[in-house]
């Protein structure tokens, strides 16, 4: 019997009511290609190979690959890739689909970075239905103000539109974990939504703005280090760039909404703009 490895942050879903939950939130279509990120021993890869166009599997675990490849390898509309979830370019492996949509039960201990990396391939990503730890859907949803509120809540809002589904008590998994679960859906937004460059500026702020969640927006820009910390200065130091979006200098990060955040980008874009022209 395989047996969950600590080391990777496994804890294999076995309960059926969860799996039928899930699946009927992903909808899968006939027609459609989805990535399910960490397959583990196949509890979700059952019904989506039964239900989808096609499945394409990435699982890191090298002892878990004959498992799966003993139990779907006959399915034709299945494809197992055994790699690093961080490390794949999706829209590559998704061709000739331009378009997918991504299904995972993900570690906890790297939840945050894959969905990082994922929303760096969101050209091709319409949709991720994705299991995390409660704590971090809640991170994740904070609104400005909240004491939860922190990089992952900006970096989310800039991409997506969130909503949590449902929670999931730790008996629905094998080792039980020491805490709940939430399943969330993110809508990516499309292209045409975003301005990537503002984008860039804005979450580089985000990171300098919430290094030190004690401290003050001024505070925290005015320690920014690398590039953005040579923006900052450039466009007349922490002080003035607040001033030029308005934000008082004395807030917190965690206090700010989008919408300041995107003035907080425009203010910095724009005078690094007119510094390069004259």
């Amino acid at each position: 019997m395989m047996r969950a490895k600590r080391s990777l942050g496994q804890n294999f879903l076995v309960d059926r009511q969860t799996v039928a939950r899930i699946i009927e939130a992903v909808s899968p279509e006939p027609t459609e290609t989805i990535i399910e990120i960490g397959p583990g021993k196949g509890a979700l890869t059952a019904p989506l190979v039964e239900r989808a166009g096609r499945v394409i599997a990435i699982e890191f675990d090298r002892d878990l690959v004959p498992v799966l490849r003993a139990r779907f390898g006959a399915h034709a509309n299945f494809t197992l890739v055994e790699a690093d979830a961080l490390e794949v370019d999706v829209c590559q492996l998704v061709a000739p689909a331009d378009k997918t949509r991504v299904v995972a039960n993900l570690p906890y201990n790297i939840s945050t970075a894959i969905i990082q990396h994922l929303l760096r391939q969101r050209r091709c990503i319409t949709e991720m239905i994705l299991m995390l730890q409660r704590e971090v859907v809640w991170r994740m949803l904070a609104p400005p103000g909240s004491s939860e509120r922190g990089y992952l809540s900006v970096l989310v809002e800039v991409f997506c539109t969130a909503e949590k589904l449902f929670d999931v008590a730790p008996g629905a998994f094998r080792p039980v974990p020491k805490v709940w679960s939430s399943v969330v859906r993110l809508r990516v937004r499309r292209e045409s939504e975003v301005d990537s460059r503002a984008a860039e500026t804005l979450l580089a702020l985000a990171s300098a703005g919430f290094m030190q969640r004690r401290k003050t927006m001024l505070n925290n820009l005015r320690q920014a280090t690398g590039r953005i910390g040579a923006r900052i200065e450039a466009a007349g130091g922490a002080a003035a760039l607040l001033a030029a979006a308005g934000i008082d200098a004395q807030r917190r990060a965690e206090s700010l909404a989008l919408a300041e955040w995107r003035r907080l980008a425009q203010a910095l874009d724009s005078s690094n703009y007119g510094s390069a022209q004259t």
